[in-house]
């Protein structure tokens, strides 16, 4: 955000995974990126430099069907701006010797689907390093958001509600009673997979700083492989 509370656009960066490619046997360290064309906002395909054996310093591109739509980054943080609440928040934020630090806008590949999660900070003037405020996470059809990555994929897969902090509970929807036993997914293993994928992102995250690019590749490969199965349960 700049100084007034305006979005800034920037180029999205690339980011660095181990993963299998479609049509691959095995996982490879790539380095892909969403591609939208110019004066387009949609996501078209995306595109993944190759690292390993004969494929060094090769690419390839996977290009979207063109009969469907798909959310590119700007459209993501448009639906960010129009949600009233998220929106409300960040201004009131924004004020009184603190600034608003939206963080790099991830684009994960998971099975068919995508998912976008975008970290949002606050910095107070007299600090000199900005703190973790929300998580922001969406799906094609779906937006979301909590203080941490696990509060916003509770919310995203697991039907509770989006809190600004902490401190307001996200409770489920209640059910009909009599609803049989089998129309949702065990809880318990809902929220295990909840808790592995906060895992996976944490650490994810903690392995970039550290420049061990490698091993933040396989977190997020990791990452991934949880988020396909949360996709199968919110089917």
């Amino acid at each position: 955000m700049g100084e007034g509370g305006e979005q800034i656009t920037e180029p999205m960066q690339p980011n660095f995974v181990l993963m299998k490619l479609p049509g691959e046997a095995g996982t490879e360290f790539v380095e892909i990126l969403p591609f939208t064309p110019a004066n387009r906002n949609n996501l078209i395909g995306w595109i993944a430099g190759r690292s390993d054996g004969e494929h060094y310093g090769t690419s390839v591109v996977y290009d979207f069907p063109k009969t469907r739509l798909v959310d590119g980054p700007l459209q993501i943080e448009a639906r960010i701006d129009q949600n009233a609440q998220l929106s409300g928040q960040l201004s009131l934020w924004n004020q009184q010797g603190s600034h608003v630090r939206r963080g790099t806008l991830l684009v994960i590949p998971s099975g068919k689907a995508l998912l976008y999660a975008e970290p949002i900070y606050l910095q107070a003037d007299r600090s000199p390093m900005p703190e973790l405020r929300l998580v922001v996470l969406a799906l094609q059809d779906k937006l979301a958001y909590g203080p941490t990555f696990e509060a916003a994929l509770s919310s995203l897969f697991g039907g509770n509600a989006s809190s600004l902090s902490a401190s307001e509970p996200a409770t489920a929807p209640a059910t009909a009673a009599g609803s049989p036993a089998g129309a949702a997914p065990p809880k318990q293993d809902l929220n295990s997979l909840i808790t592995q994928a906060s895992q996976d992102f944490n650490d994810y995250q903690r392995l970039t700083a550290a420049g061990k690019l490698g091993e933040a590749g396989q977190k997020l490969e990791a990452l991934k492989q949880v988020i396909e199965k949360l996709n199968a349960h919110s089917k």
